[in-house]
Parts: C-alpha cells; structure tokens; sequence
C-alpha cells in the first residue's frame, strides 16, 4: 500500500534536491520523514524505532556529506529507512522487505547510496575505515567516510579492533556513534555505563558546548597551535570525566555528546567536522523511536512491531482468533526453566538476544544463571566454553544466521576441547523478511563437519523439549539443535520430557516405491504433502532423521534396502547438508539409488515470507507433490536427480 509523503518530502528524490532547500526547512523535513516512515511501516511491517531515532541524523547527513561520492555506511540496516527515502526509494519504499520489493537493509546492489551491505551488527567502521584507505591511496583527500554506529553495535569485538585500526590511519573517517541505550533489547556492559557517564557529566557537557566549534577553527592558527590546543583539550575532557577518555585513548578525536534530535547543531557540528583531519568519532544521544509516544515508552517491543494501528497503537494480530501453537523460541525459554528447575548446573547466554530467543523468560526466574553478553557471539561462545570447563551445562542460544561470526570459536574452544555446551540455532532455515543476512541457511552444513558435534533438528515442539533434556544428560559434549522461526504444528506440546537415543532418527510411515528423509520443521510439509499423494494413490514412506551427525545407519540401511527413489528435503543449503549426508552414505555403502535433493540452493535469497521462500526453493508441501509425481511416474532419471 502506497503512502502519501509531505510538501517538502514529496519533493525529495534524492540528496541533491535535499540540499536545494534552506537549513530553516530541515526541521519541517525532518517531521515530514518520521510521519513518512510512521504511516508506511504502521500498513507494511518492518523496522520501526531504530529508523525513527535517526530521522534528523539522516537528513543532516545527506545535506552536508556529498553522497554518493562521500561515503555513508550504516551499521545493521535497522536504521536506515530515512536514508533510503531520500536516495531515491521513496516510491518503492511500500514494498520494503516484501516478497520482489526492496531490502529492509542497505544493499550495494539497490543503490549507489548504498556503499555496503549490512544486517549483522558492528561491521561499519571496518568498512569505511577500508574505504577511507582506499581513496588515501588513490589521491580522493575531498572524500570523507562516515559510519554511523548504535551503542549496541560498539559491543561487538569487530568494532573494537576497527577503532584500535582506525586510530593509526590518518584518514578522512568520522564515526557518528547513535547512543540510544538499546540495541532491540536493553544494552548491557561496561561501555553502556561509560557512555552514560559521559552524556550525564554536568561540568563535561557545559565545557563540550563551544569545543568543536573553537577546535574547527583552530587551523588558522597554525599546526602547532593545533597541537597545543588539541593537548588541552584532551587534558580538560579527562579532568572533567574524572577518567581517560576510551576514544581518545584509541586516537581518536572525541565530540560531544550532542543531542541527535538538534538539526541545526548537527548540521553545524558535521560542517565543522569537515574541516578537521583524522579520525572522529562523533557522539549523539538519540531516542529509539523518537516522535511515536509508545515505540518511545517501549522500544523492545516496537522495534519491529508488525502491523499496527497508528493511531490507537494497536498492533494487528497474525491468523485467526483460534489458539494457535507456540513460537519455537517460547518453547525454548519455558523448557530451558523447566530444566534448569531440576538441573542446577544449567545456564543461560544469548548475545544481545534475550527477547528474540526467549532467554528472558529464564532471566526473570533465574537471574544468576542467565547472562546477555551483548553483541558479541564470539564471546558469547567461549564464555560458555569457560562456564563448561567449571562444571556448568551452558545452552548457548544464537540465531543461525549470527553462529557463523563465533565459528571459529565453536571448533577451537568448545569442539577441540569436547565441551558441554548445548548450542540453540533459532531462526534456522529461511527467516523472512530480513533476507539473506538473515537466513540461517548453512547451519547444518558448517556444523556437520565439526569433529565431536552432535548435529539435530526437531520437527515439532515436542521433540525440541525432548532434544533440549537429551542435550542436558552427562557428558554429551558440543551438542546443535537448531529450530526456525514463528511457531510450531502443537497444540499440546507440555508433555513429560524424554531422553532421544544419540543418531536415531524415526519412522513416521511406511510407504511404496518412494521414500522422504526429512530434517527439523519442514518435515510437516512433507506430512501435508504425502497426505495429497495419499488421496491420488501414490504412498511415500516418511522418515524423520532428527540428526544430521551422527546420522542414522541403521535407519538409511532399512531406506536404501527397500527403496530406489528417495526425496530428501531440509530446510537449509544442499551443498554440505542432510541430503549430502545421505549421498556419502549411499556412495560408502555402494548403494544405487535415485537420489532427489531439495532444499536451499546455491545461492543466496532474497527477503519474504517463509511460505514463498519455501516455494521459491521448491520444498514446501505443493513443490514436494510435483517432485514425487514426477519421480513416481519416471519422470526423473538418474541423470537429473542430485
């Protein structure tokens, strides 16, 4: 659904008609963007608050940078809709992370504005920090690179090593840190409570008023003044914090806090940073969800609210009015308490995640035993390592997509080492809307091959339940259970736990002529599947492994014995996955089948439902009938299978 802009707004296309207007008229479209964005994501879903806290920041940012030219990168994408309003994607803007629309996130390939794709946190700085090198290379000193940060991003171990970078190249780069205090749930750590020193120092933040504006001056004076004045100004901000300054330690020249809502002081403020070389950082403090009163009461739930009313604030409900199961996620966090109940070695660590994996539920019950490290998956994985090495049971819960940053350390400090860490993949499979950055597609690939890994997936909440008390049992070792997003098939799913053999899969039905070997939740549109077939007289047999390693031998022994067609179906990539399993199975045991693979191709996926991502890919249930038809009828040789 398309959405009327405002007066000056509609007149917006792209940077250059920004800069047309005069600084008098920036507040007015600065309104005009935050209704924008407020009338557009209230009809069409998306991000909400994080794009909402930036609206002056970004069109400050377009007025005074040169872009494309000068280089704008945008940490995570979360807020980036008002830059994509004023580069040219207002008209598109409706179809924002809708099936064939445009990218909830900045991406290379949508926009020249767009200068690197994001959707994992913290990787800003070393972008543009590459960038600033490159064009100090090629003789581009009028180009400046700017990355603009949330708070919640500098947590990550990235952006960290990119300043201690950064802070020995004298290049053109400014990093504009957005401190709002959250990143989707609460920030935490050390650095929140530094910044929040910094933002709440009455003598520092009446000395910073006039600094930058003096300090953008200086040049005239002469490269020694500049030194000079540089030292004082150093010495004054450390006396006035009663502490070093962290950005400074890191060379960097630090400005603020300023107030990220100001457009006039940041028009100036980034005027002024123009002039002076070397690395900046830049600190505004901003309100996530700023001009929407309830995203800005609680901005955890309105970071992606869905559907909503813009009025009343009523967020529209998925479905029908009939209970529906559960979230996979909730099933995770009530388990996990279940357990822990009767386990005390259990705990929790997710990174930055508590509310989007439900980690929270065990937060509140048992706050001692439950630990959000951040955004820092790295950490997050050997901190668990260490809690395993004490005796502990950690269940490390980190969506799919964010495992991949901490892989190293899955291999290094907890497989090497065969330690108890049970690792909860959420968001396994095809996410939705957030797209490529976002599908946790290669899980059990890049799992299976790990030394001393126990590698499952569930097919229903049950069986998650029954894997998570398998997982706790002694001396399990590194354990994967990986799970999609949104909800589950059961309805009654609260049943008494019990322990699943190690590498048994199971069968749910015997069959003729061809059989199914599914993997986690998308074996239930296998089951809707084989119901059709079922009604037209063909009669697959279904088998759900529930482990990719070990895999179940005797299991594909029972298969490969009785059938010469298999289907398998996983909802993850087929390079490396159950289905490749499967096949070095069949080659090591000199089986000869025809072997039909069907899951995520080699290629990344755009943004969607996960319905049509499915059917994109080819396996849910209708792309499942199509392809048994075909193979029970010969449709589908040897030569075409695999």
């Amino acid at each position: 659904m398309e959405v009327k802009a405002g007066e000056l707004l509609d007149k917006i296309n792209y940077p250059s008609d920004l800069k047309l207007l005069n600084e008098s008229d920036l507040e007015k479209v600065s309104q005009e963007l935050r209704q924008y964005i407020i009338d557009v994501v209230s009809v069409n879903g998306g991000h909400f608050g994080a794009s909402l806290g930036v609206v002056e920041l970004s069109v400050a940012l377009h007025y005074v940078l040169n872009t494309p030219y000068d280089q704008l990168v945008w940490d995570v994408g979360h807020q980036a809709y008002g830059h994509k309003i004023l580069t040219g994607r207002r008209p598109k803007f409706h179809t924002n992370r809708l099936y064939k629309g445009i990218s909830g996130f900045p991406k290379r390939a949508e926009s020249e504005y767009d200068t690197f794709g994001v959707g994992h946190s913290s990787t800003s700085i070393s972008a543009a920090l590459g960038m600033a090198v490159a064009s100090h290379y090629k003789g581009e000193t009028d180009r400046q690179h700017v990355a603009v940060i949330g708070d919640g991003a500098m947590t990550a171990g990235l952006a960290f090593e990119a300043l201690n970078h950064a802070g020995i190249e004298n290049t053109n780069l400014l990093v504009i840190l957005n401190d709002n205090c959250m990143s989707i749930d609460p920030n935490v750590g050390a650095l929140k409570e530094y910044l929040t020193r910094i933002a709440t120092s009455r003598p520092y933040n009446k000395f910073r008023d006039d600094i930058s504006h003096v300090l953008g001056k200086i040049s005239e004076l002469g490269p020694n003044a500049h030194k000079t004045i540089k030292k004082i100004e150093k010495s004054i901000k450390g006396t006035l914090l009663k502490e070093s300054n962290l950005f400074e330690a890191l060379n960097f020249r630090y400005f603020g806090p300023i107030d990220g809502h100001d457009i006039k002081q940041l028009v100036k403020v980034l005027k002024d940073l123009r002039n002076i070389p070397g690395p900046k950082i830049l600190h505004c403090v901003t309100v996530k969800g700023k001009g929407y009163a309830l995203a800005e009461k609680d901005q955890t739930k309105w970071h992606a609210p869905g559907l909503f009313d813009k009025i009343t604030g009523e967020i529209t409900k998925s479905g029908n009015d009939k209970p529906q199961p559960p979230k996979y996620q909730d099933v995770f966090g009530l388990t996990i308490v279940e357990l822990a109940e009767v386990n005390p070695k259990i705990m929790g660590v997710t990174p930055a995640m508590p509310s989007g994996s439900s980690l929270n539920i065990m937060m509140k019950a048992m706050p001692k035993r439950a630990f959000d490290v951040g955004i820092a998956e790295q950490h997050a994985v050997t901190f668990s390592a260490g809690l395993a090495t004490q005796g502990m049971l950690p269940f490390c819960n980190i969506y799919s997509s964010f495992m991949q940053r901490a892989y190293d350390q899955v291999i290094h400090d907890v497989a090497i080492q065969k330690l108890n860490v049970v690792f909860c993949l959420d968001r396994a499979g095809m996410a939705g809307a957030d797209g490529a950055t976002h599908h946790g597609a290669f899980d059990l690939a890049y799992m299976r091959c790990i030394p001393n890994m126990i590698v499952s997936a569930p097919m229903n909440e049950e069986e998650l339940r029954n894997l998570m008390y398998t997982a706790q049992q002694d001396n399990m070792g590194p354990f994967s259970i990986r799970y999609p997003r949104g909800n589950g098939v059961m309805q009654h799913w609260r049943q008494p736990m019990k322990a699943i053999p190690i590498g048994k899969g199971r069968k749910l039905c015997d069959g003729e002529e061809v059989a199914i070997l599914t993997i986690g939740h998308i074996g239930n549109e296998a089951v809707k599947a084989r119901l059709e077939l079922s009604a037209e007289g063909i009669n697959p047999a279904h088998y759900d492994m529930r482990f990719v390693k070990p895999i179940d031998e005797e299991l594909l022994h029972e298969v490969f014995s009785k059938y010469k067609k298999i289907v398998t179906i996983e909802d993850g990539c087929k390079q490396g996955g159950m289905g490749s399993a499967v096949l070095e199975f069949m080659a090591d045991h000199r089986y000869s089948a025809t072997v039909i693979r069907l899951g995520i191709p080699d290629q990344f996926i755009e943004h969607g439902d996960q319905k049509e991502l499915w059917a994109e890919c080819g396996y849910d249930a209708a792309s499942i009938v199509a392809t048994i038809k075909k193979l029970a009828i010969g449709m589908i040789t040897d030569s075409m299978a695999c």
